[in-house]
C-alpha cells in the first residue's frame, strides 16, 4: 500500500445525494402511476343530483330475454321504431337520458345494437340499470 493513501478505517461522513435522487425518482414513479390508477378504466355517465325541482325526462329501454324491447312500458316491434321514438324524445328534450335494462341472459350484441340505434337517434346520455348485488340475490 503506498504511503499516500492511509485506511484509517473509519467513516468521516456519508454521500446522501445518491440516496436523495433514488427517493425522487420513486417519487416521481408513485405521481405518475397514482393519476393512473385514480382514472377510470371505462368512462361512466353518472347522474346528477340537483336541489332543484326540476324533473329529469327518462327515456327507459327495456331488453327482457325473452319478447319484445319495451319503451317506456310499451313494447317496440323492431330497432327502426325505437330509434323513430327516441329521435322524437330527443325533438321534445335534448337533454333526453336513456336508461338501458337488460336481462342477464341477453346477448350483448343485441344491447349493443340498441344501444346504437339510441346513439344514431341523437341520445347523447345512456346509462344501464343495474340492480345491486343483494336485491339481484333477493330475487333469485
Amino acid at each position: 500500500m503506498p504511503s499516500s493513501q492511509q485506511d484509517t478505517g473509519i467513516i468521516a461522513g456519508i454521500n446522501v445525494t445518491p440516496l436523495v435522487d433514488v427517493m425522487l425518482v420513486l417519487l416521481v414513479i408513485f405521481i405518475v402511476t397514482a393519476k393512473i390508477i385514480v382514472t377510470p378504466a371505462v368512462p361512466l355517465d353518472l347522474p346528477k343530483a340537483a336541489k332543484t325541482e326540476e324533473v329529469q325526462v327518462v327515456f327507459s329501454v327495456i331488453v327482457p330475454e325473452r319478447g319484445a324491447v319495451t319503451v317506456d312500458g310499451q313494447p317496440v316491434p323492431d330497432d327502426v321504431s325505437l330509434a323513430a321514438q327516441a329521435r322524437s324524445a330527443v325533438g321534445r328534450d335534448a337533454d333526453l337520458r336513456a336508461v338501458i335494462q337488460a336481462d342477464g341472459g341477453v346477448p350483448h350484441r343485441r344491447v349493443v345494437a340498441i344501444l346504437d340505434a339510441l346513439r344514431g337517434a341523437g341520445v347523447a346520455h345512456i346509462a344501464f340499470g343495474v340492480l345491486p348485488e343483494e336485491a339481484a340475490a333477493a330475487a333469485r
